[in-house]
């Protein structure tokens, strides 16, 4: 039973949690003012690959305020149990058990840690810990000679057809190999953890997107019971997918509480972030197209290196969009990756599937341009009616209307698909479009929902708010569920002892926290009305209660307003403090639909023809992502990711020195992001509807197909620009001269 009309959903509000955020009132993971907390530093690996042979600590022992300093010398005991919660783990080896051994699997690896009463004596005292290592060269090049591939698993494939003949027989074909550099997050919160012992039990305070994983890990790792770890995370500054998982510092952070007997704070530098936590990682992949001289595809050969690291195997969807987003009877593809002696790649925002679009829309593109064919036109020309991998219809599929609504907008028509022929004074002008594909992920959810007897309501989930708006979203999703207005409703989130959640991540926590969060609300609400009708003193007595609807906080019979009561009155008369229900949400199983999100991005850009230098003019993206829970907040995604992916098309680039492992630009002022002045005109178009076959509430996934296409719309308009076809992310301006 729904409530109609609704008021708070669909509505472009601000924030709820923006005045605590602007005014510094927002508590992240190290802002917790924790009684008795001292501070940890670790003390990194100065070499790529090796063994320690000695760990001198006796000037940092000296140093005034210093409590300890721990190593793998000190033979802390950890359990580093199988977690049985870890979501669809990625992650397979042996991994990162930190001062267990005298290894050194990466350039930056934890290899002890300092606790002092201040931050400013751990600091000085961990650049006295002297650290001797038998040294080897490291490797690290993911394109050196002789690297191997497919360890610890074996490689992935796919393939339907007959690829190999279809491609020999095509009337056009189109070749290329792209590589894209590594990436990092470089989120504006570092990751920080907070520890403190009770007895047997520990509490977390962690930047995390996961807290119900988080709490898992960490009882693997000390071989305890769940129920005796807590961790608690309500604001995130930004995460982008490497919150996703438990890093080695949240592990030192309780290990080092736990051996000084006090709670510890321990907060990574910037520079230890590009070593601590993952990063998207680097690809080679090779693409080859044919097609029909009439554009229809025929054949798709896909080869895919990724960067991994020698002690964790870590894979990404980067397969899925050459499965699923046109109509190629014939493909194949390998995946592969290359172990490597550094740290190990993580989610980051589009994971695989914004690497994989790069190499296929920049070659749609150029097939495009070899056959005369408008790139917009291309693509419909190409668009499946069913999954081509399964033969399931889709539960909606609005790309071709995304396309048209996109070109439209923009003003696709004005483009000359000729190089170089559109100029403003030196700038060349182009534009460019990409299409993009992204998978509708939904977990089991669980949300708590309580209306006390003032008439305000409390829903609680263990879900995260890393910055798409979580408090926001969910406290409108109630208020329209239970009847409430915005401020009588409060939601809560980032503790583990809150209902489970899945992690905040992969665009799944709408779909199934929201659903929950919903699911529990319209319970919540036939409670309260199944009371009132059964109440000889409600005047709701005997109503029936599809004939009840609530606004806010009053029940009254549709279309009598005047007959009815409050929620407070209600629950006063019956002598309840409060109502309390636990809503749930988990999905369905059925199979009978291939479900995803799609998007088409627009872009046009200018080039300096004499220096090369690339500057973005505007950008639109379309979506089929289902129903808008928020606009102001959707914008807010599918903007920043747009501004991200110009970072990926433009400017972000790790660099690494191979001769010792070390990233020479680990910092912000020469890893280079998008800032004000790098965005110009960007906006956002959502096609009205919903996805009813993915959930109850009609939402599909948006914080990553948002990302999906931005990096090859940009390459696309480069090359109209200019006539040079950049298969190398990001683009300098030497390509394009």
């Amino acid at each position: 039973m729904s409530q109609q009309p609704q008021a708070a959903v669909g509505a472009p509000l601000s924030r709820v949690d923006g005045r605590l955020k602007v005014t510094g009132q927002a508590t992240y993971a190290a802002d917790h003012d924790i009684d008795g907390a001292v501070h940890a530093v670790i003390v990194d690996s100065s070499v790529g690959r090796g063994r320690i042979t000695g760990i001198d600590t006796r000037a940092a022992d000296a140093q005034p305020g210093v409590l300890g300093v721990i190593s793998h010398l000190d033979k802390p005991t950890l359990a580093y149990r199988d977690n049985p919660g870890a979501w669809l783990d990625p992650f397979v080896g042996e991994r990162l058990h930190v001062f267990q051994d005298d290894k050194v699997r990466f350039l930056g690896q934890p290899v002890a840690v300092v606790v002092a009463r201040t931050l400013e004596a751990a600091q000085h005292a961990a650049d006295l810990v002297k650290v001797s290592y038998d040294a080897e060269k490291p490797s690290t090049d993911m394109a050196a000679p002789g690297v191997r591939e497919n360890d610890p698993l074996p490689p992935q494939n796919y393939v339907r057809g007959n690829p190999e003949d279809a491609l020999a027989s095509a009337e056009v074909t189109v070749e290329g190999t792209y590589r894209l550099t590594r990436n990092h997050h470089n989120a504006l919160e570092p990751h920080a953890t907070i520890a403190r012992w009770d007895g047997d039990k520990l509490t977390v305070w962690d930047k995390t997107q996961w807290v119900v994983g988080a709490r898992d890990e960490l009882a693997a790792v000390f071989g305890m019971s769940a129920e005796n770890v807590r961790v608690i995370s309500p604001f995130v500054g930004g995460a982008f997918g490497n919150a996703l998982r438990t890093w080695p510092h949240t592990t030192i952070a309780a290990l080092a509480a736990r051996h000084i007997r006090r709670p510890v704070k321990l907060v990574l530098t910037r520079e230890q972030l590009y070593y601590g936590v993952g990063y998207r990682p680097a690809y080679e992949y090779g693409l080859r197209l044919g097609s029909t001289r009439g554009g229809r595809l025929t054949a798709a050969v896909h080869r895919i290196r990724a960067e991994t690291s020698s002690y964790e195997h870590f894979a990404e969807g980067v397969m899925n969009p050459g499965q699923l987003l046109y109509a190629t009877p014939h493909v194949r593809q390998a995946y592969r990756t290359v172990p490597l002696d550094v740290n190990t790649p993580t989610f980051m925002r589009g994971p695989g599937w914004s690497s994989a679009a790069f190499a296929l829309e920049s070659a749609m593109d150029e097939l495009a341009h070899k056959t005369g064919i408008d790139p917009v036109e291309l693509r419909l020309r190409n668009e499946p009616q069913e999954d081509p991998v399964n033969g399931l219809p889709w539960s909606t599929r609005r790309l071709s209307e995304c396309l048209r609504t996109g070109a439209r907008a923009f003003g696709w028509h004005r483009r000359n698909p000729e190089p170089r022929s559109r100029r403003d004074g030196d700038w060349l002008i182009g534009m460019g479009m990409a299409s993009g594909i992204y998978d509708t992920l939904r977990m089991r959810s669980e949300a708590r929902v309580r209306l006390d007897a003032d008439g305000t309501a409390l829903v609680q989930a263990s879900t995260s708010d890393m910055g798409p708006g979580t408090y926001t979203s969910m406290t409108q999703l109630a208020a329209d569920a239970l009847g409430l207005t915005m401020r009588t409703v409060r939601f809560e989130l980032g503790d583990s002892t809150f209902p489970a959640a899945p992690p905040h991540g992969g665009s799944q926590t709408m779909a199934g926290v929201g659903s929950a969060v919903q699911d529990g609300c319209d319970k919540l609400r036939q409670e309260a009305i199944k009371l009132a009708v059964e109440d000889e003193r409600s005047p709701l007595h005997g109503v029936d209660a599809d004939d009840i609807v609530v606004r806010g906080g009053r029940l009254h019979v549709k279309g009598n307003p005047a007959r009815g009561e409050t929620y407070r009155q209600l629950l006063a008369r019956n002598s309840r403090t409060h109502l309390e229900t636990r809503g749930t949400f988990t999905p369905s199983g059925d199979d009978r639909y291939s479900m995803n999100a799609y998007s088409a991005v627009f872009a046009e850009v200018a080039v300096d023809r004499r220096l090369g230098l690339v500057r973005m003019r505007r950008m639109l993206g379309v979506y089929d992502v289902g129903r808008i829970i928020s606009p102001k907040l959707a914008d807010s995604q599918a903007l920043g990711a747009m501004v991200g992916g110009v970072g990926q098309a433009l400017l972000e680039h790790t660099a690494t020195d191979h001769r010792d492992g070390r990233i020479v630009n680990a910092n912000l002022a020469d890893y280079l992001v998008p800032v004000n002045a790098d965005i110009p005109d960007i906006k956002a178009i959502y096609l009205d509807g919903e996805d009813l076959h993915a959930d109850p509430i009609g939402v599909k996934g948006l914080g990553e197909i948002v990302k999906v296409g931005v990096a090859p719309a940009i390459a696309n308009a480069a090359f109209n620009a200019t006539g040079r076809r950049v298969r190398d992310l990001p683009i300098t301006a030497e390509a394009l001269l």
